[in-house]
C-alpha cells in the first residue's frame, strides 16, 4: 500500500482518538470550577459534591489525552520527517508554548485534585482556574500549527529550501481568524451536551434530582451560548476558505465547475447566488468549480460528506440551544421530558461534528501537508513495514479505548446515583 496512505491513516486515527479527550480537557476544568464557585458561593454541598465527581472525571480523561497526545508529537516527527524539515523552525514557538501550557496545566490539576483540604478555598478555586485557562491556551497553540499549515506564512520559499524564516510572522497566519474560537468553542459546546445528556438521563430516572439538576444547568449554561455563536464563526471560516483554499470550498460544496450566482443547496431547496453571497457577501461573485483544478489537486469527496455532517449537527445544535435558552426563561427545562429526551439525544452530536470538522479540515487541504508548499507524498518517511505499525497502533488503541470507556462508564453510573461514593 501507498506509504502515504499508511502515515495519513494512523495519524488520522491517532488524531481521531485524542481530539476527544483533548476537547473534554480543556472544557470539564471550566465546569469542575464553575461547581466549586456555586458552592462557595451559594454554601450548598451538592455544589462542592458535583465538582468533586466533575474533577475525577477530568483527571482520568486528561491523563489518557496527554498519551495520546504524546504519541502524536511522536509521529508527526516520524512519520512526516520532510514536514518537520520545512516547518520545524516555523511551528517550534507555538509547540513549545503548547508544551509549557501543558506543563502548567498537569500541575495546577494536581493541585486541584489534591488541594481541597491542604490549601484556602481561594487558591483551590484559582488554582483550577489556571487548570482551565492552560487547558484552551494549549489548544489554542496547537491549533496555531493547525492553522499555518492551511495557510502558511512567515518565510521564503528559495526552491525547495524555507528561508527567510520568521517564527513571530508564522503566528499572523490568517486562519487563525477563525480557527482558534472554532475549535475553542467547539470543545466547550461538544463536552457540554456530553455532559448535560448524562444528566438529563438521570433526571429522566426516578429518585433525588437535585444533584443533576444543578448539574443540567451549569452544562446547559456552556452549551448554549457556543452553540448559538458557532454557526457565526462557521460562516466566517467558510470565507477565510474561500479566499486562501478554493479547491475546499469547492469540494465541501461539490461545485464541479467555475460559475457567477453559484447556487446554495440545501436538500432540495436550491438558492441561486447564494453561495456567491455566502462566500464573498455578493450575489454575483464568482466562485471556482474543482474542474478548474487538476485531478491531482482535488480533496477527497468525503470532504463533503463530512461538511454536511458538521453543518448540519451544528445547525440542530444551534436550534437545540434556542430551545433550552427559551425553556431557561419559563425555568421548565428541568422537568420538561421531551426536551430531557432531546438533550439525552444530543449527547453524542457534539464530538461527532468535532469529528467530522477535522475531517473537513484535514483532508480538505490534501494533497498538500503545507498548503501549496508541500505535497503529502513528499513529507512521509521512507521506512518500511508502516502497515505493521499501523496495526500495532490500531491495537493499542482499541485496548485504550475499551479500558476508558470502562472506566469513565463506571464513573458515570455512580455519578447517576450520586448519593454513592464514586
Amino acid at each position: 500500500m501507498d506509504p502515504a496512505v499508511l502515515a495519513r491513516s494512523q495519524m488520522a486515527m491517532s488524531l481521531a482518538f485524542h481530539i476527544i479527550f483533548a476537547s473534554v480537557g480543556v472544557a470539564m476544568p471550566v465546569l469542575m470550577v464553575a461547581a466549586e464557585i456555586m458552592w462557595l458561593r451559594t454554601g450548598e454541598k451538592i455544589y462542592l459534591d458535583l465538582a468533586k465527581r466533575w474533577a475525577k472525571g477530568t483527571a482520568v480523561l486528561f491523563a489518557i489525552g496527554a498519551v495520546s497526545g504524546t504519541v502524536l508529537s511522536f509521529e508527526l516527527g516520524l512519520l512526516f520527517p520532510v514536514f518537520m524539515k520545512h516547518a520545524g523552525a516555523l511551528v517550534g514557538l507555538p509547540f513549545s508554548l503548547e508544551g509549557f501550557a501543558f506543563f502548567t496545566e498537569a500541575i495546577f490539576l494536581g493541585i486541584y485534585l489534591y488541594g481541597w483540604s491542604r490549601v484556602s478555598p481561594r487558591v483551590h478555586v484559582m488554582s483550577g482556574i489556571i487548570v482551565a485557562a492552560s487547558g484552551a491556551a494549549s489548544a489554542l497553540f496547537v491549533t496555531f500549527v493547525n492553522a499555518w499549515m492551511n495557510a502558511p506564512s512567515g518565510f521564503v520559499m528559495q526552491g525547495t529550501d524555507v528561508v527567510a524564516i520568521d517564527a513571530l510572522a508564522a503566528l499572523k497566519t490568517p486562519y487563525a481568524l477563525h480557527e482558534l474560537p472554532h475549535t475553542l468553542f467547539a470543545s466547550y459546546m461538544a463536552t457540554g451536551l456530553a455532559v448535560a445528556g448524562i444528566h438529563a438521563f438521570g433526571l429522566l430516572r426516578p429518585g433525588n434530582h437535585d444533584f443533576h439538576r444543578r448539574a443540567l444547568t451549569l452544562a446547559l449554561a456552556m452549551v448554549i451560548p457556543c452553540a448559538l455563536i458557532q454557526p457565526l464563526i462557521g460562516h466566517f471560516a467558510g470565507q477565510q476558505v474561500a479566499q486562501y483554499q478554493p479547491a475546499k470550498l469547492a469540494a465541501t460544496e461539490g461545485l464541479m465547475h467555475t460559475q457567477t450566482r453559484a447556487p446554495l443547496e440545501l436538500g432540495p431547496l436550491k438558492i441561486e447566488g447564494g453561495l456567491s453571497f455566502m462566500a464573498f457577501n455578493d450575489w454575483n461573485a464568482k466562485v471556482i468549480g474543482l474542474a478548474d483544478f487538476p485531478p491531482e489537486d482535488r480533496p477527497s469527496s468525503i470532504v463533503r460528506v463530512a461538511f454536511l455532517t458538521m453543518v448540519g449537527l451544528g445547525t440542530l445544535a444551534a436550534c437545540y440551544a434556542m430551545w433550552a435558552a427559551w425553556l431557561f426563561r419559563k425555568r421548565k427545562w428541568q422537568t420538561h421530558r421531551r426536551f430531557l429526551w432531546a438533550t439525552l439525544a444530543a449527547a453524542p452530536a457534539g464530538f461527532i461534528a468535532l469529528e467530522a470538522g477535522w475531517v473537513v479540515t484535514e483532508v480538505g487541504r490534501q494533497p498538500w501537508v503545507i498548503y501549496n508548499v508541500l505535497r503529502t507524498a513528499n513529507a512521509v518517511t521512507p521506512v518500511p513495514a508502516l502497515g505493521a505499525r499501523l496495526a500495532v497502533f490500531a491495537l493499542v488503541y482499541l485496548s485504550l479505548g475499551v479500558t476508558v470507556a470502562i472506566i469513565i462508564t463506571r464513573h458515570v453510573r455512580l455519578t447517576l446515583s450520586p448519593t454513592r461514593s464514586p
